[in-house]
C-alpha cells in the first residue's frame, strides 16, 4: 500500500480537476481569443475558472492573473513590483527563509542595483512584525515575505505586517508567497492586506503548470510576457485552458470542504506528533504552525537514509523543499538549528486524502529505522 506524505512538494490531482481538464481538452478546446462559437465557449470556461480561483482567494476576478506556476508568480511580483516602484527608492525587505523563487528574484534585483535586507526568522521560523518595522526605511519600496514556510510550516503574520506598513505610512508594496497557505490557512486578499499574492495549483490537487498572481487593482505592473492581449494585456500567450479549468475546479472543491479539511489535517498532524514523540524519544519537532506541514528530525540519522528506508516501504516524504537538491536547508540554517538536527530533518506534507493508516505506517517505519539503521 502506498503512503504519500509529500504533499507540500505536490499533490495528486483530484478527480474533479482531472475531469475539468479532460473536458477542456476534448470538448471545450477552442482558443478563448477566437470569436466563433468554440472560442466563446472556451472564453466562458476561462471566465468561470478565473472566478472560482478569485472566489477562493477572496478577490475580484479582474485582479487575478493566471501564470504557469507559483515561481513565475513570485518572479513577476518581485521583479515587476521593484521596477514599478524604482523611481521612489531601491530598498527591499525579504527574509532568509524564503523559497528559492523569491531568493533568486532578489539576487537578480541586487545585480540590477537594488539593495535587499534579508531578515532572520524568530525561533518559531516566522518573521516578526518588529523585525520588518526595524528594517523599514524611507526608500523601502517592496516587502516580500511568505505566509506559510514551505519547509517548516511556520506562519508569518502578513496581516499584521500590512497594518504596520500602513501605520508607518510606508510607500512599500507588500507581496506574499502564499503557495503553501492557499486553501490550507483561512485568509483572503482583503484580510491579508497584501498588494500581490502568489498561489499555485499543484499544491491543492490541480495539475502542475498552473499558478496565479493577485495584483491589487491600484497597481499597474508592466506585462510579464509580451505578445498578445491575454490576461488583460499583462501576460501574453494562449491560455493553458486544461490546467486553468482544473485549477478552478480544484479551488471550488477545496473551498467547499475547507473547514472539514482543516480540521482533518489538524487531527492528523496532532496524531503524528503524539505517536512519533512516544515512539522516538530523541525525535526533534522543528517549530512550525500550519496544520498540513510537519518538520521533524532524528539527530544522528541522515535524512536521505531515512527517506530511502521509508521509500522501500512505499512511504514518501522529503528532506526539505523538493526544489532544493543537495546541500543543507537554508531555512533550517537561518533558524539557527544544530547541524545534526538539520542533517536528520525530514518534511511530512499532509493533504485531505491522508488517513490515520498513513500516520501509523510512518510511525512504525521510522521506529524500525531508529532501531535498525546505524546511528551516525
Amino acid at each position: 500500500m502506498e503512503h504519500y506524505l509529500d504533499n507540500s512538494a505536490t499533490t495528486r490531482v483530484c478527480p474533479e480537476a482531472a475531469e475539468a481538464a479532460m473536458r477542456a481538452m476534448l470538448e471545450c478546446y477552442g482558443n478563448p481569443s477566437s470569436t466563433h462559437t468554440k472560442g466563446r465557449e472556451a472564453k466562458k470556461l476561462l471566465d468561470t475558472a478565473r472566478k472560482q480561483v478569485a472566489d477562493a482567494l477572496g478577490c475580484k476576478s479582474a485582479e487575478l492573473y493566471f501564470t504557469s506556476c507559483g515561481s513565475e508568480s513570485d518572479n513577476w511580483a518581485i521583479i515587476g513590483g521593484a521596477e514599478y516602484m524604482m523611481r521612489k527608492g531601491k530598498h527591499i525587505i525579504t527574509s532568509a527563509v524564503e523559497h528559492d523563487a523569491v531568493r533568486k528574484s532578489m539576487e537578480e534585483l541586487e545585480r540590477r542595483g537594488f539593495e535587499v535586507s534579508y531578515l532572520k526568522p524568530e525561533k518559531s521560523g516566522a518573521v516578526s512584525v518588529e523585525a520588518v518595522e526595524n528594517a523599514l526605511r524611507a526608500d523601502t519600496i517592496l516587502v516580500s515575505l511568505m505566509l506559510v514556510n514551505n519547509e517548516t510550516g511556520a506562519i508569518t503574520d502578513i496581516s499584521a505586517i500590512s497594518a504596520m506598513l500602513k501605520k508607518n505610512k510606508s510607500q512599500a508594496l507588500l507581496h506574499t508567497d502564499a503557495v503553501q497557505a492557499f486553501m490550507k490557512l483561512p485568509f483572503s486578499a482583503k484580510t491579508l492586506g497584501a498588494d500581490m499574492i502568489s498561489v499555485s495549483g499543484h499544491k491543492l490537487h490541480a495539475p502542475k503548470g498552473i499558478g496565479a498572481l493577485y495584483i491589487s487593482e491600484k497597481i499597474k505592473l508592466k506585462p510579464y510576457i509580451h505578445g498578445g492581449a491575454q490576461e488583460n494585456g499583462r501576460r501574453a500567450g494562449t491560455e493553458a485552458m486544461p490546467q486553468i479549468a482544473a485549477f478552478g475546479e480544484a479551488c471550488r472543491i477545496a473551498k467547499q470542504g475547507f473547514k472539514e479539511n482543516c480540521a482533518h489535517l489538524e487531527t492528523l498532524r496532532a496524531l503524528a506528533v503524539e505517536k512519533l514523540s512516544a515512539n522516538i524519544p530523541e525525535l526533534v519537532l522543528i517549530p512550525g504552525g500550519a496544520s498540513h506541514i510537519l518538520s521533524i528530525s532524528m539527530p544522528g540519522w541522515r535524512s536521505e537514509v531515512l527517506m530511502n528506508f521509508l521509500e522501500a516501504k512505499n512511504i514518501y516524504v522529503s528532506r526539505s523543499s523538493a526544489c532544493k537538491k543537495g546541500g543543507r536547508s537554508h531555512v533550517l540554517e537561518a533558524m539557527g538549528l544544530d547541524a545534526k538536527i538539520i542533517d536528520g530533518a525530514i518534511r511530512i506534507g499532509l493533504c485531505r486524502y491522508n488517513t490515520e493508516e498513513d500516520i501509523d505506517a510512518l510511525v512504525n517505519a521510522l521506529t524500525e529505522a531508529r532501531n535498525t539503521l546505524a546511528h551516525r
